[in-house]
């Protein structure tokens, strides 16, 4: 692994950029029409992206795959890792502690998260059409909301900061001044998309998503 860590770690950091965006950018629009829309337009988003051709593919190659190598060798490289110590600024190592350990979170969390969801679909267990009862339910569970806040602070911590340092490790903001407005602007992206899957988890436990819920109860036995 050593001779050729450099191309690991590349692949790594590339592998990690690529489909952590697509997840992270799937998952924030199509959950924060649960804010806009409610139930309704929450349901509109997924069945627009499960219209979409070829996406049980896209998914498996585009999305979960490389998020496996990603967390795998991520965990591997966290388990190597030193602290940091002096190497950097205080914040930026605090930076890098942090993005090891939002990693090991966010690797947990999101298969965790796809188990609930996904792959019960996948199962038959439930339906696309039955998502926003099942994240009703998962929002108003108290320990289950307070691990997908955590889940989901992590993991956009971990998407926002990684890609500052891909932006570094690849030679495109070059220079201190560069880094600290990337740095400013990341923050920024870290704030809003956080705040955007926070609004998304409480308006699933709305009365909306409840009636919603009930209906389905209700379907379910007659």
């Amino acid at each position: 692994m050593k001779g050729n860590s450099y191309y690991s770690r590349k692949i790594h950091s590339l592998l990690g950029v690529i489909p952590l965006s697509l997840f992270i950018v799937q998952h924030g629009v199509s959950n924060f029409q649960a804010v806009d829309g409610g139930p309704e337009g929450f349901q509109r988003a997924v069945e627009f992206l499960n219209s979409l051709p070829f996406v049980p593919v896209l998914e498996l190659f585009g999305i979960f795959l490389p998020l496996l190598f990603h967390g795998v060798y991520g965990l591997y490289i966290a388990y190597q890792s030193n602290n940091n110590l002096g190497q950097f600024s205080y914040g930026r190592n605090w930076a890098f502690t942090l993005q090891r350990v939002s990693g090991v979170i966010t690797f947990i969390f999101v298969f965790w998260h796809v188990y609930q969801t996904r792959f019960q679909v996948f199962i038959g267990n439930t339906t696309h059409g039955e998502l926003g009862s099942t994240m009703h339910d998962i929002a108003n569970n108290p320990l289950f909301f307070a691990l997908y806040t955590i889940g989901v602070i992590a993991a956009v911590f971990h998407f926002a900061n990684g890609m500052w340092a891909f932006l570094v490790s690849w030679g495109i903001t070059v220079g201190p001044r560069a880094q600290r407005i990337s740095s400013y602007v990341w923050m920024v992206v870290f704030v809003l998309v956080s705040a955007m899957f926070l609004a998304s988890l409480v308006a699933f436990r709305g009365d909306e998503f409840k009636e919603a819920a009930a209906v389905l109860d209700i379907v379910r036995t007659i």
